[in-house]
C-alpha cells in the first residue's frame, strides 16, 4: 500500500478489514488520558456538569451493539479572567467491536482569544489520534496571533509529523479539512504500548501549553466580545454537525438519534443561553 493511499483511507474501509477487535484495554487507557486532562483543566477553570447531557452519563442500545457516554459542563464568566464556556467529556462507539471515538473539548469565552483545546483518541481498531488549537482568528491574516500561538508549536508538530510510527488521516470531509491549524494531530499508528505512551506525553504538553496560554491571556475589548462568541458558536455549530464521524453512527443509531445526540455534544442549548 503506498503512503497516499494509507493518509486517505476512509475509517470505514479501516473497520471493514477488522471488524471485530476488542478495544476495552485501549478505551481504558483513553479514558484515563482524556479524564487527567479535564481534571487538571477544570482546577484551573471551573465547571458544572449542563443539564442537557443529564442522563446520557452511560448509555448503549438494546443490542448493545453501539454504547457511549456525553458528558457536558458549563462554566460561569468570571470577573477577574477566562472561563470555560462549553467543556465536552464523551465516547461513542463499542469496545468489543472496533470502533471508539473519545473526546475532551475546551471552548472558552470571549473575554480571551486564546485558542479552544481538542483532544481525540479513536480506534478503527488502529489507534486513531487527533488534537488542535482551534484558532479564534483568521491565521491568514492575523499575523501576530500565528506567531504568538501556533509559530512556537512548530517544532513539536514536525517531530510528531516526521515520527514514522504516525501516518497522517485525513479527513474526507472538507470542512474539517477548513477546520485544521497548522498545528493540527491527525494520526494513524498501531495498537502498540509506545504508541499509547508517546500520545499520553504529546496530550500532557499541550494540555501544558494551553493552560500557560490561559493563564497569561490577555483580555479581548469588551466591544469585541459578541462577535468572537458568535464567531465561537458558528464554529462549535459547524464543526460537530459536518464531522463525517456522524454518517458513520447513523448507520448504528438512525439520523434522528444522531442528531439529538449532536445537538447536546455541541451545547445548542448553552449557546442559546447565552447568545
Amino acid at each position: 500500500m503506498s503512503g497516499s493511499s494509507a493518509q486517505t483511507k476512509t475509517i470505514h474501509e479501516f473497520l471493514a478489514e477488522s471488524p471485530d477487535v476488542d478495544s476495552s484495554e485501549l478505551w481504558a487507557q483513553f479514558w484515563e488520558i482524556l479524564s487527567e486532562a479535564k481534571d487538571r483543566i477544570t482546577a484551573e477553570l471551573p465547571v458544572q456538569p449542563h443539564p442537557s447531557s443529564a442522563g446520557l452519563d452511560y448509555w448503549a442500545t438494546d443490542d448493545a451493539s453501539y454504547e457511549g457516554a456525553m458528558n457536558t459542563f458549563a462554566g460561569e464568566p468570571a470577573a477577574d479572567g477566562p472561563h470555560a464556556e462549553w467543556l465536552v467529556h464523551s465516547w461513542i462507539g463499542n469496545r468489543k467491536n472496533s470502533i471508539l471515538d473519545m473526546n475532551l473539548q475546551v471552548w472558552l469565552g470571549p473575554e480571551v482569544d486564546v485558542p479552544h483545546l481538542i483532544i481525540v483518541f479513536g480506534t478503527i481498531p488502529q489507534i486513531f489520534f487527533y488534537s488542535e488549537f482551534v484558532s479564534r482568528r483568521d491565521l491568514m491574516v492575523e499575523t501576530d496571533y500565528l506567531a504568538k500561538y501556533y509559530e512556537p508549536q512548530n517544532e513539536s508538530f514536525l517531530q510528531l509529523r516526521g515520527d514514522d510510527r504516525f501516518t497522517w488521516s485525513v479527513s474526507h470531509g472538507t470542512y474539517m479539512r477548513a477546520f485544521l491549524s497548522p498545528v493540527a494531530h491527525s494520526y494513524v499508528a498501531e495498537r502498540t504500548e509506545d504508541v499509547v505512551e508517546t500520545l499520553r506525553e504529546v496530550v500532557r504538553e499541550r494540555v501544558d501549553t494551553w493552560l500557560g496560554w490561559v493563564r497569561e491571556a490577555t483580555a479581548v475589548p469588551e466591544a469585541e466580545r459578541a462577535a468572537l462568541r458568535q464567531r465561537d458558536h458558528q464554529v462549535r455549530t459547524y464543526g460537530y454537525t459536518l464531522d463525517p464521524m456522524n454518517e458513520l453512527s447513523k448507520k448504528f443509531l438512525g439520523a434522528e438519534r444522531v442528531e439529538e445526540l449532536v445537538a447536546v455534544r455541541a451545547g445548542f442549548q448553552q449557546m442559546e443561553e447565552t447568545a
